[in-house]
């Protein structure tokens, strides 16, 4: 398959990327597309051309030389306007506390809920490093961290007493890791939990994914 805008040479595929791609597939790279373009990282031009390659891509190796070329640059950290924090402290007892949009993402976020909740929006987050460390204390509250194609969440180091911690990875062909995120702490009675972001009842109805751009 060629594309203009693809790589020039894509690497020799081995016997489990000619398996067949479905739906979910085909989906994951769609965004991860999407994503990069957002980033400047490729052109109008070249995101309709490979949007339309994986939509209509057959196998594994057909969806990897539409994103091979983009590994390299999506491990690099993102130019910020601001300087990155080496560490945030929220402390929420009560109400909500929130960040989204485009903020710059410290190397370390320590989030104390009492009776609270604490939501961690990365989907337009500016990624400076590629490893979050997040550090929760949750009593009775929730923080919550939403995520999008490429961040990854580990949060095997969470102690829980009476509480739940819940990790949802994104579906599909994995994408070119560019954040990892280490959740340690503790959760007494409340909950933690990592998430992609939700679809809107319509983007539900016609099976396609979440929207990042």
């Amino acid at each position: 398959m060629t594309v203009e805008g693809s790589p020039a040479r894509a690497p020799e595929p081995g016997p489990e990327q000619q398996l067949r791609v479905g739906y979910v597939d085909r989906d994951a790279v769609v965004e991860a597309l999407r994503v990069a373009a957002g980033d400047g990282r490729l052109t109008p031009t070249e995101l309709d051309d490979r949007l339309e390659a994986a939509l209509t891509a057959k196998t594994f190796a057909d969806l990897a030389i539409l994103t091979a070329d983009l590994a390299a640059a999506g491990q690099q950290p993102t130019t910020a306007k601001a300087p990155a924090k080496d560490v945030v402290r929220i402390d929420c007892r009560s109400g909500s506390a929130r960040r989204d949009g485009q903020w710059v993402l410290p190397r370390r976020i320590e989030a104390r809920v009492t009776s609270g909740s604490i939501k961690l929006d990365l989907t337009h987050a500016v990624i400076v490093a590629p490893e979050l460390e997040v550090d929760v204390s949750v009593r009775s509250g929730s923080v919550t961290v939403v995520t999008r194609p490429g961040i990854e969440v580990e949060a095997d180091d969470v102690a829980v007493r009476s509480g739940t911690v819940t990790v949802r990875q994104h579906r599909g062909q994995a994408t070119p890791v560019i954040l990892r995120v280490r959740v340690i702490g503790q959760v007494g009675s409340g909950s933690f939990k990592a998430r992609p972001p939700r679809r809107t009842f319509l983007a539900w109805l016609l099976r396609r994914p979440p929207a990042y751009t």
